[in-house]
């Protein structure tokens, strides 16, 4: 059953699928995944998080392949009520580009949708982080992998958890045992909202 962009539900890509696409992706040659986690509490969020998906997939080197369903979550780090909710989510990459030039393409999609960087933790139009890339561990202080603070990430986690319930936080632990560490107050799933894979 084709499902609509309308379906309100979203559903794992089937394994099947996956692999038929992969089969059919000639374009990367020895490709490494890699795990972004996107979030958006200004503007029009879930049409930006659409946008910055498909800039994303627009990126030589770079395939989207599964997008997690969408959350709505609390503001991190500020006091409650000095924000807009943000919409979250997770997408998974195939990419050929190194961890140094995917920061760059994130931070150039991040610039595109006008994202403001004057405050840490500030409102913002979108936010776009490298969660995990391949099963590197650095702590290099431009591009830490895996993300510092992704273990600690409920936003994170719930999105991930749902796209690939078997995935590992690389040098730290089971998305799922994570998951279940943290608990999920806060992080609200919307069911009533889809971002799509590009087509």
């Amino acid at each position: 059953m084709n499902k609509t962009h309308s379906d309100p539900t979203v559903q794992p890509v089937p394994a099947s699928v996956t692999e038929q696409v992969d089969a059919a992706d000639i374009t990367l040659s020895n490709p490494k995944r890699a795990v972004l986690s996107l979030g958006s509490n200004l503007g029009n969020r879930l049409e930006t998080l659409q946008g910055a998906i498909d800039a994303l997939e627009d990126t030589p080197g770079v395939r989207v392949k599964a997008v997690s369903p969408v959350y709505e979550t609390v503001p991190w780090g500020v006091d409650p009520g000095s924000q807009p909710s943000y919409f979250n989510a997770v997408v998974l990459l195939k990419t050929t580009l190194p961890p140094a030039s995917l920061l760059e393409r994130a931070h150039a999609v991040e610039e595109a949708f006008h994202r403001v960087r004057d405050e840490r933790w500030g409102a913002r139009t979108i936010d776009v982080d490298i969660v995990a890339y391949a099963d590197v561990v650095s702590d290099d202080p431009v591009l830490t992998l895996p993300h510092p603070r992704a273990h600690e990430r409920a936003f994170v986690l719930a999105p991930w958890h749902d796209v690939e319930p078997e995935a590992q936080l690389p040098g730290v632990g089971t998305v799922a045992e994570l998951l279940g560490g943290v608990g999920s107050e806060g992080v609200l799933p919307r069911a009533d909202l889809e971002l799509r894979l590009p087509e």
